[in-house]
C-alpha cells in the first residue's frame, strides 16, 4: 500500500521543478541546486547557453494568487522607479507567476552580494536614502489583498495559537500566561505614545539579510512579507547594539531617509512593540511549520523545554525594554 505524502513539498521533486520551468518556456540544462530557504523552496536552475536563474516555489496555502501578484506588481513598480530591488522576471510564457500543480512559482535573475555592514555610517545613510524612495513609491497606491500589520492583535492571536495547541510546556505556562498580558498592556501604551501613524506599502522584512551589497551597489531582495504598515517597520530591523549605538544608527538612517521623505519621529515608540510582536511571531511560525520535515531537522531545539524557558527570559527582558524610554535620535526630540 502506497503512503500518502505527509507534506505538500514532498511532491516538489527535481523532475517536477525542471518540468515547471520548461512549461514556462525555459530551456533547462538539467542542473539544479537547492538554496537555503525555509518558508518557500528556492533553487538555482541551469539554463542552456545562458546564466542560471533562481526559481522560488511559494509555500502552498500561505498566500493567495492575488496576494502574490500584488507582491510582484509592487516589486516591478520599484524597479521601474530605479529603486534597486530584485524583481521577478517576465518568463517566456509572458507572466511573472507560473503554476505547477498546487505550486505557484516565480523566477529571478541570479544576483550576488553580501549583507551590508550596518556599523558603517555611510552604509546606513545610503540605506536610508533608498528606503525613503521605496516608501515614496509605496505610498502612491494601496494594497488590496496583502495583510495589514497589526501589532496587538498579532501578539494576541499568536499567543492563542501557541497556548491552544499546547506548545508551551505545562510547568512553564504560569510564567508565560502571567507575562503575556503585561506585554500586551505595555505595547498598547507605546502604541498610544506613537499616536496616529500613517501606513503604506512596505518591504515588511527589511533586515540586513534581505539586502545584497556588491561593488557599492545595494539590492533589496525577498518582498515575500510585503504588507501595509508604518514606515518604521522597514528601519528598525537595521539597528543593533546598545541604546546609544542604535540611536546613532537611527540618526544616520533618518538623515538619508529625509533627503527624500519626511519621517514621523513619534513612530520610534513602535520599535519595542514591533520587537515583541516579531519574537512571538517567530515562535508561532515555527509551530505552524512543524509538519514540514525541514523544520524539525533544522530547528530541533524548538521542541525542547529549554527553548521556552529561554523565550520567557527574553520576553521578560523585552518587557523591561517596553518600560524604558523609547530610542532617541541624537539632536532630535
Amino acid at each position: 500500500m502506497t503512503e500518502t505524502s505527509s507534506h505538500p513539498y514532498d511532491a516538489l521533486t527535481p523532475d517536477t521543478i525542471l518540468d515547471a520551468l520548461e512549461d514556462a518556456g525555459f530551456v533547462v540544462s538539467g542542473r539544479l541546486f537547492a538554496l537555503n530557504s525555509y518558508e518557500n523552496r528556492v533553487y538555482q536552475i541551469g539554463i542552456e547557453d545562458q546564466p542560471p536563474v533562481i526559481a522560488k516555489f511559494y509555500r502552498p496555502g500561505r498566500w493567495s494568487e492575488a496576494q502574490i501578484r500584488e507582491e510582484h506588481q509592487f516589486t516591478v513598480q520599484l524597479l521601474d522607479a530605479s529603486i534597486p530591488v530584485v524583481a521577478p522576471m517576465t518568463m517566456p510564457s509572458g507572466d511573472t507567476l507560473g503554476r505547477c500543480g498546487d505550486f505557484l512559482f516565480a523566477v529571478f535573475q541570479q544576483r550576488g552580494g553580501q549583507a551590508p555592514d550596518t556599523s558603517v555610517t555611510d552604509t546606513l545613510y545610503r540605506l536610508g536614502q533608498w528606503l525613503g524612495q521605496l516608501h515614496n513609491m509605496g505610498d502612491t497606491e494601496s494594497f488590496n489583498h496583502r495583510p495589514v500589520m497589526s501589532i496587538l492583535s498579532g501578539i494576541e492571536n499568536n499567543n492563542r495559537f501557541l497556548t491552544e495547541n499546547r506548545w508551551i510546556p505545562d510547568d512553564l505556562r504560569p510564567a508565560w500566561d502571567s507575562l503575556i498580558p503585561d506585554l500586551v498592556d505595555h505595547c498598547a501604551r507605546r502604541i498610544d505614545d506613537a499616536g496616529e501613524v500613517h501606513s503604506l506599502r512596505i518591504h515588511g522584512d527589511c533586515h540586513a539579510g534581505n539586502i545584497l551589497c556588491r561593488e557599492e551597489q545595494m539590492l533589496f531582495v525577498d518582498l515575500d512579507d510585503c504588507r501595509t504598515g508604518p514606515a518604521i517597520q522597514d528601519l528598525w530591523l537595521l539597528l543593533n547594539g546598545d541604546d546609544v549605538e542604535r540611536g546613532q544608527q537611527f540618526g544616520e538612517l533618518l538623515e538619508g531617509y529625509e533627503m527624500f521623505r519626511d519621517f514621523n519621529r513619534r513612530e520610534r515608540h513602535l520599535i519595542e512593540p514591533m520587537r515583541c510582536f516579531r519574537q512571538i511571531s517567530h515562535c508561532t511560525w515555527l509551530a505552524k511549520r512543524w509538519d514540514d520535515p525541514a523544520f524539525p531537522r533544522f530547528f530541533p531545539w524548538f521542541a525542547q523545554p529549554r527553548f521556552w524557558s529561554d523565550q520567557i527570559l527574553s520576553l521578560r527582558e523585552q518587557l523591561a525594554a517596553l518600560q524604558a524610554p523609547s530610542i532617541n535620535v541624537p539632536g532630535q526630540y
